[in-house]
């Protein structure tokens, strides 16, 4: 284009609202686990756009697949059937035991689907007066204002005051919490079976059993947001397969097209009769750009061996973690904890941004801080040994020149 980092720095100043705090880089091309400037220097991963490129970075059969599916048809509404909506619905339920899909744009979209569902479906059986939805607090569940007031931090809540009506919020594993705010207007309960945002925080078994078992006591339904731990990311294509629990209905997004957006939800049983038409859609959900990359995402999980090197890398990132905090920084760290690759090291800090900014800094390593003070690693699922490697140096070293 002829410009430079300061021109681009200059428009987005200048022509976009920022809602983001940004990495002081221009990032140019990706392949694999990592990205790369404008001078080609490379930043090692393990962001994966927020979870999103679990395949890698420009996997090339994602590649391919977009290239071959912009040969057929990119947009259509959703009226006549399409070969990429149908093959995927049919990956996606097969695989998890769901028994339909409805297509979304976003994770945000699919919650607000799971919440609209959770009403009509408690009208429908005879329970107009059910309309609340049970979350937990520090959970995230996404931006719009219905989904926003489902997240229990006020963080997010913040400034959108009046919130819309019909949320409550347990504490995440604390069964007890739950029930001690479960009433008769209650028609949900929706959790994620890893908190993110809120902390890398992974259900207990007994948990998410317990509200499978209140959800079927109750006749309410148990939702999953799996927007953020699905497609691979825990060592199991969903996360609630890690505990054998089966939900009524589950959302996805984030890497289940690979980078390019579309989220959705699952059902089963009546819950999966419950929308008909009219009562939910969008223009651009399901289109087949996005259905063909999906498709092809999924494949590359199952047949792969990507969600396998998941569990093995989580398991080996945790071990030797685990190593050198203990030996360089006991007292820095309150615990490390995750499943697959959302891993999390809780800090005893007031924040772990210092820990961010000298990895991207010194070692040209990307992660996140969230939730205060937990350092977030959710890489690409291709990542191997020696890149793990390079990140906990990358950690234990910006954590030393800290004093920590």
């Amino acid at each position: 284009t002829g410009l430079t980092f300061q021109d681009i720095k200059d428009k987005v100043n200048k022509y976009m609202i920022e809602t983001y705090e940004r990495f002081d880089f221009l990032a140019e091309t990706a392949e694999g686990m990592y990205m790369y400037d404008e001078n080609g220097t490379p930043y090692l991963d393990f962001y994966a756009g927020i979870a999103v490129n679990n395949a890698g970075n420009r996997n090339p059969k994602v590649v391919a697949a977009a290239k071959e599916q912009l040969d057929d048809i990119m947009h259509t509404f959703n009226y006549p059937y399409t070969i990429p909506q149908a093959l995927l619905a049919e990956k996606v339920c097969e695989t998890i035991g769901m028994d339909k899909v409805m297509y979304q744009n976003s994770g945000a979209e699919a919650n607000e689907g799971q919440i609209k569902l959770a009403r009509k479906y408690a009208k429908d059986h005879g329970h107009p007066e059910r309309f609340v939805v049970i979350t937990m607090k520090n959970s995230f569940h996404g931006r719009t204002l219905a989904t926003c007031t489902a997240t229990g931090q006020y963080a997010v809540h913040r400034y959108f005051e009046p919130l819309p009506s019909g949320f409550r919020y347990a504490e995440f594993n604390n069964l007890q919490s739950v029930k001690d705010i479960m009433d008769e207007y209650v028609c949900a309960i929706l959790t994620e079976p890893v908190q993110g945002e809120g902390g890398v925080r992974p259900a207990s078994q007994e948990f998410l059993q317990g509200l499978r078992d209140l959800c079927d006591e109750k006749g309410i339904l148990l939702m999953f947001d799996e927007v953020q731990v699905g497609s691979g990311r825990t060592g199991k294509l969903f996360a609630h397969q890690n505990y054998g629990v089966e939900p009524d209905t589950c959302s996805m997004a984030k890497a289940l097209g690979s980078g390019v957006p579309i989220g959705a939800v699952c059902a089963r049983g009546e819950a999966a009769k419950t929308l008909t038409p009219g009562t939910h859609g969008s223009t651009f959900a399901g289109g087949p750009l996005a259905c063909a990359l999906a498709a092809t995402t999924l494949d590359v999980m199952i047949n792969d061996g990507v969600i396998e090197n998941s569990r093995k890398m989580g398991e080996y990132f945790r071990d030797q973690m685990h190593k050198v905090i203990e030996k360089n920084h006991p007292d820095a760290v309150n615990e490390i904890r995750g499943l697959g690759l959302i891993d999390g090291i809780q800090l005893n800090k007031p924040s772990g941004q210092p820990v961010v900014d000298l990895c991207f800094k010194d070692s040209k390593v990307l992660i996140n801080n969230t939730n205060g003070n937990v350092l977030r690693f959710v890489p690409p699922l291709i990542v191997n040994e020696e890149e793990i490697d390079i990140v906990i140096k990358a950690v234990d070293e910006a954590m030393t020149k800290l004093g920590w």
